[in-house]
């Protein structure tokens, strides 16, 4: 039951109802991973159980396709969508550019490359992600398994150029071993502390080699979606130019609770 959420969820859940409203009937939609996303998928899904919505998904992750089939989501490859309405997703930070730090959940390849094959690229948030520079929360780099100690080294050396507080790269593990992507590559987690140019950065990442992707998000998110533990919803568009603020009631029955 939602009394039964921290605010930090309720936060979540508020933020990813007002963001499903985005979505439409014969949309092809992208659909995020990760905490805030997992609530995206269930919203949308409400709807389409007892709404009659139809749409077609194309999840950024094994665990997101998972929960989409389970809730009565369509779901296809990019390839088969070729091209996508809209994709809504979370964010590990954002800042006033919304520029984005994602790849916590372990999926930042694929929400990268569905995310720039989106007409527009929404992302839900609670209001503590949001951050006057970007780098607190530690930067993923997906890297091969090969040589992998060696695209860390040269990372480290790189930084060191960079405009960053912090130059500790360290692997990202699941228990006693190395945790590893849908793609089978590792992540590295850069822990920078603040990141002075985010856009060189993410340039610069991308040509060390062995590097596959990294988790900065630059000119490609189009609005934020801040979800508020009192049901306070605040959107902003970056291309618009706009803020607006509503407030979502909580229904105590919600049937996406059900198996919170």
């Amino acid at each position: 039951m939602s009394g039964e959420l921290s605010p930090i969820d309720k936060a979540k859940f508020v933020a990813a109802k007002r963001a499903a409203e985005f979505v439409e009937s014969g949309m092809r939609v992208g659909l995020g991973t990760g905490s805030t996303a997992a609530w995206l998928v269930r919203c949308p899904g409400e709807k389409v159980r007892e709404e009659g919505l139809r749409f077609r998904g194309v999840p950024t992750s094994t665990r997101t396709a998972d929960l989409a089939r389970e809730v009565g989501i369509e779901v296809i490859s990019l390839d088969e969508a070729k091209w996508l309405d809209i994709t809504i997703d979370g964010a590990d930070e954002f800042d006033s550019d919304l520029s984005l730090i994602k790849g916590g959940g372990g999926a930042l390849l694929q929400e990268k490359i569905v995310a720039t094959a989106s007409d527009q690229m929404v992302v839900i948030a609670d209001a503590a992600k949001e951050v006057e520079s970007l780098g607190n929360f530690p930067l993923p780099v997906e890297v091969i398994p090969f040589g992998w100690q060696t695209s860390q080294a040269l990372i480290e050396e790189m930084l060191v150029s960079m405009d960053v507080m912090g130059r500790k790269a360290t692997l990202r593990m699941n228990g006693e071993r190395p945790y590893v992507t849908d793609e089978g590559n590792h992540i590295l987690d850069l822990h920078l502390g603040r990141i002075g140019n985010a856009r060189q950065l993410a340039m610069v990442l991308n040509q060390v080699p062995g590097v596959v992707e990294n988790g900065l998000f630059i000119d490609i998110c189009d609005q934020v979606v801040i979800g508020f533990g009192d049901g306070r919803v605040e959107t902003r568009d970056i291309n618009a130019g706009t803020v607006s603020e509503e407030r979502l009631d909580f229904v105590e029955d919600e049937n996406l609770f059900r198996d919170v």
